[in-house]
């Protein structure tokens, strides 16, 4: 009988236990693949992304975001470790995160540590598709998730009103094709992730990640969102005739060879068509999601983000792909909810990096950051979208078709600097506050010999070169 109090007792703090558990905040992270800011919200007017753009309204979205690696694995890796690539030392699709680091504990991992139902939809670490290498994904993270659904072969494409020919000399392959958006798999992903929030463990707060394929090629989507885009309202990306002469080899050379070589005008706006499509169709998936979330009651009680794991070129200096370190590829849209948010539509210009989403999450959710963490915490940023946490983000590259270059960038408010090989092999230097489009390198000014060599400087530091 003796034993009775301390039973009580014992129940008693279990169910405060569960109650306060029940009271953190539930978090959904979306995230699109191959993305850049090519959203509406994010100023760029060609986009059709109605339900982003409205998430944006009642967040504070950061116009300044950096991946820490342009390439799928390499970026994913990171953020879901919180580890910059030099310590993952994963640079490639091929390397595996788990063989580098076997103690590494992973965002979601460490989420389901600590009480919270996790889920994933899609991909969100690298699954190795549609390649066929090996996944990457973190078996320890999640209570449930999605295998991966192949699409192929994909229903028969509707007959285009666009008459051009696709290929990787011809412009990037693109396929309008009929039906509904459960035809492919980012639709499915949607689906599957509603079907989740109504069915998991209520006790329990959540972290559903959802992973988008989209816009990652080949640029297939169905045909409504094609009908959006008519080609003549597509314009090319505008540059100065000389725009390549000052670029170093690496930065041009070597990431997907052949993509758009030979392209003419139109198969290049044909490209940039289907590649909104696939945008606009990502968007309609996320709408789904976000309205989900409103009807089923969570939306006061849940942090909402949504990025990409990094950019991608549509023709800027020449280039049609990812893994470059260009402001395009390094920069990633980011918009970030939270339930506590009083003055939604906000614009934050400080610069943060892919590195802060496990920081952030964990303060905003209570749950203790791991010590290992190498980014920080936005809840400065998030409270007042005129701070910065950062002077400075950083991105790391490996381009290489017959010969490997390994590239870092450092970004701060006004500069990128860029070096190829620790300078061996190149050097780049952009003032933002004059050339935002980065066709000027000044590298070899004088007049900024001063500015280069600190931030050249700060390049070592930060980012010790790779062991090759």
């Amino acid at each position: 009988m003796r034993l009775l109090p301390a039973l009580l007792v014992s129940s008693v703090l279990m169910l405060a236990s569960a109650h306060a558990a029940d009271q953190r905040p539930n978090v959904l992270l979306m995230m699109a693949d191959d993305l850049a800011a090519t959203l509406q919200c994010f100023d760029y007017s060609q986009a059709k992304t109605p339900n982003l753009d409205a998430l944006a309204k009642r967040s504070v979205l950061f116009t300044r975001a950096y991946c820490q690696f342009p390439h799928c694995n390499p970026s994913r890796s990171s953020m879901m470790s919180g580890l910059r690539p030099n310590t993952t030392r994963v640079t490639n699709n091929e390397d595996n995160l788990y063989k580098n680091i076997p103690e590494v504990l992973t965002l979601p991992h460490h989420f389901r540590n600590n009480g919270y139902a996790t889920a994933r939809c899609g991909k969100i670490f690298h699954l190795g598709v549609p390649s066929g290498l090996e996944s990457m994904d973190d078996p320890q993270a999640w209570d449930f998730g999605t295998p991966f659904k192949s699409e192929l072969p994909y229903p028969p494409k509707r007959e285009s009103s666009v008459k051009v020919k696709t290929g990787k000399k011809q412009g990037l392959g693109w396929q309008e094709i009929p039906g509904d958006d459960d035809q492919l798999v980012d639709g499915n992903f949607a689906k599957t992730a509603i079907e989740w929030l109504g069915k998991r463990d209520k006790s329990k707060p959540f972290f559903l990640a959802v992973g988008f394929h989209r816009p990652h090629m080949p640029l297939v989507a169905p045909a409504k969102y094609f009908d959006l885009y008519p080609l003549e309202n597509i314009t090319l990306p505008e540059a100065p005739a000389d725009d390549e002469a000052d670029i170093p080899a690496p930065a041009r050379n070597g990431a997907v060879p052949g993509y758009a070589v030979s392209a003419t005008p139109e198969q290049r706006r044909a490209a940039i068509r289907a590649y909104l499509a696939c945008v606009s169709y990502v968007d309609a998936q996320a709408g789904r999601l976000l309205e989900a979330i409103k009807q089923m009651g969570l939306d006061d009680n849940t942090i909402i983000i949504f990025t990409s794991d990094h950019g991608w070129h549509l023709g800027e200096h020449g280039l049609w792909h990812k893994r470059s370190l260009f402001e395009e590829c390094a920069r990633v849209p980011f918009i970030m909810h939270t339930p506590d948010m009083k003055d939604g539509g906000q614009r934050s210009s400080g610069l943060i990096e892919l590195l802060d989403v496990y920081p952030t999450l964990c303060d905003l959710c209570g749950v203790p950051a791991p010590k290992h963490l190498q980014g920080l915490s936005l809840r400065p940023q998030l409270k007042d979208p005129s701070s910065s946490i950062h002077d400075a983000a950083f991105t790391q590259a490996r381009r290489g078709a017959d010969a490997e270059f390994w590239g870092r960038t450092i970004r701060t408010a006004r500069w990128r600097c860029t070096e190829w090989d620790e300078g061996k092999n190149g050097i780049e230097l952009y003032d933002h506050d004059s050339d935002p489009h980065e066709y000027t390198n000044l590298a070899n000014d004088p007049k900024h010999a001063e500015a280069l060599k600190g931030l050249r400087a700060r390049l070592a530091e930060k980012l010790p070169p790779f062991a090759r």
